[in-house]
């Protein structure tokens, strides 16, 4: 099972843990909080250096440290203050500057409120189960054999063919019947190729829709936008190696996502959409 570090100010109390822990085991995977005692709290806030007056935030600050400092060793970090308090926005910021500059782990931030429920962090756990259970795909330089991506989205269906690292067809359509606008942008990306359906090697679905494609089109992977977006953006720019920055303008939220060699390892989300912050 995936385990996914908390590293936050006020989930306790505000009545958020339980919604964050129910999102995490949708996706096959635990919140774990990193254990420490107190007389690491003030060391580690004199290691870190940055003010901060509340406890809670002090708190937080060491259990980033401890996972720098290989203290906890967990697959993914989470990291999220309440929306209500400047300053912890101030230090969630910093602490994932922290984590990026001196580890690996993919991190996820999140400003939460007290209504906060467990489906408004799915795509973000989602995300980060994503980013460790499918690492060697994300990191994977080049596309073999001939397969079909399908992106249902809120406003727009789109389709890829690709053989051998090669786009070779695309489909674009209005998205209205999930299945039906799917069949057409895939039906516009296999014309004038000489390919058809049963020729794929492999099929994958993306966006809102993914699920209700992935079943009815049998598809190899299904999965979130925010990992294939960045996969993608990064192919297209040839950018697949080193750090780079996507910026993901969709029909329903818009999406920043930074890159590091491939693989996504931060993002944030806004918009209307329910999974926005």
């Amino acid at each position: 099972m995936v385990q996914i570090a908390l590293v936050s100010c006020g989930t306790e109390y505000s009545g958020i843990q339980k919604e964050i822990e129910k999102a995490a085991l949708k996706f096959g995977a635990e919140i774990i909080l990193p254990e420490i005692d107190l007389d690491y709290i003030n060391e580690a806030y004199e290691k870190f250096g940055f003010s901060a007056q509340s406890s809670s935030l002090k708190l937080m600050i060491a259990r980033a440290m401890s996972i720098v400092e290989g203290k906890c060793k967990p697959d993914a970090v989470f990291i999220a203050t309440c929306f209500r308090c400047a300053e912890g926005a101030l230090v969630r910021n910093e602490v994932r500057r922290f984590i990026q500059n001196n580890t690996r782990i993919p991190v996820v931030t999140y400003s939460f409120t007290e209504r906060t429920k467990a489906d408004e962090l799915f795509i973000r756990m989602e995300a980060l189960a994503t980013t460790v259970t499918r690492r060697s795909i994300l990191a994977r330089e080049k596309q073999e054999g001939l397969t079909l991506g399908l992106d249902s989205g809120s406003t727009t269906t789109k389709a890829v063919l690709m053989e051998n690292n090669k786009v070779i067809g695309t489909g674009w359509t209005s998205t209205k019947d999930i299945i039906a606008s799917a069949q057409t942008a895939a039906a516009e990306a296999f014309e004038g190729t000489g390919y058809k359906w049963d020729d794929v090697d492999g099929i994958g679905t993306t966006g809102y829709g993914r699920f209700t494609m992935g079943q009815e089109f049998g598809a190899e992977l299904i999965q979130e936008e925010l990992s294939v977006n960045a996969k993608g953006a990064v192919y297209l720019a040839d950018c697949q190696k080193g750090e780079a920055t996507v910026l993901d303008i969709g029909g329903m939220d818009n999406k920043v996502i930074t890159v590091n060699n491939g693989i996504p390892d931060n993002f944030t989300m806004g918009g209307i959409c329910a999974g926005a912050s």
